[in-house]
This record gives structure tokens, sequence and C-alpha cells, in this order.
């Protein structure tokens, strides 16, 4: 099948390549979004992200968040909302760790529930690992799990301290 320059052009916009010389088979393949791997949660590392995890919740707490000082507003500036934080500790079969949950999805952070976490990423606070869903991930609630957790082996305690390698 053959495309004229406008046929061409308009598909390479809409499938985000710059050219259309490759056949329309390969750049769709190119466009499509690969599957999810799910992690158990012993393989979390520190600074890693883009992690998929089903998990359980444990336990879920809301810290208390400081109000910001009140600046002098502007016409453009709006009030903007308090923001609402839990930590909830989290786990599977194979251990469990500490989890921030930001406004929405502290919503859904009931203990007992299980939830899907998609593009998780690890954030180091004060030498250890905490889990965490930015806006670029997605948080959901899942049908109940059949797991037991771990819950002896706690990622979250173990402290970890950054060392700078010199080649």
């Amino acid at each position: 099948m053959s495309y004229n320059k406008k046929e061409k052009a308009f598909l390479a916009r809409s499938l985000s390549v710059k050219s259309i010389d490759l056949p329309i088979e390969m750049a769709t393949a190119a466009a499509e979004k690969r599957k999810p791997v799910f992690i158990k949660v012993e393989e979390l590392k520190p600074g890693t992200n883009g992690h998929n995890l089903t998990v359980k919740i444990l336990d879920s707490k809301p810290v208390p968040v400081p109000k910001p000082r009140r600046a002098p507003m502007s016409l453009s500036q709006r009030p903007q909302r308090p923001s609402r934080i839990n930590e909830c500790l989290v786990g599977d079969e194979t251990g469990c760790i500490v989890f921030t949950a930001r406004n929405e999805q502290a919503d859904m952070m009931k203990p007992g529930a299980t939830v899907i976490l998609r593009n998780a990423k690890i954030d180091m606070f004060k030498g250890s690992m905490r889990l965490a869903v930015d806006k670029w991930g997605r948080v959901e609630v899942a049908e109940p799990a059949n797991f037991a957790v771990k819950e002896n082996n706690n990622l979250s305690l173990v402290e970890y301290e950054l060392v700078t390698v010199q080649a």
C-alpha cells in the first residue's frame, strides 16, 4: 500500500514518528505500549523508579502538614487546598515498605485493601527507602489479594548511606 506525501505527513504526526519511510506496521508497533512488569517488594532498590507492584495495605496514618505562611495574595493567585499526606505500611508476600500517599491517593489507603501501584518510585528520606507514586504514576484499588504480608522484612527500616566511589 502506498501513501502520498500528505498522508505520510499525517500518519507521522499521529504516530509521533519523524517520517513514514518505514512500513506502517513497524511504526504502529513502535507506538504501542509495552506490558507492565510487576515486581515484588524485596526487589526494590534505592533511587530506582518505574516499578509496578500489587500490595496490601497494613496500616495508614495521616501525617500532620504544617500550614504555609500567608503571603500577600495577588489577583493571579488562588487559594490552594492544604495537601494531605498519609504514611502507609504496604507489602506483599516478600516484604513491606512505607508508602507515602498524597491527596487523592490518601483516600484509597484503607487498611486491609489491596492496591496496584504503577510507575512507583523509591524516595530516600533520612536514609531510609519510601515508596511513592507521583503525577506520572497511578494508584488503583484492586480486588482483595489472597497473600499474607511478610511483616518481618521491612525495607524502610534498613538505613542506607550514600557513598561516592572515585574511579
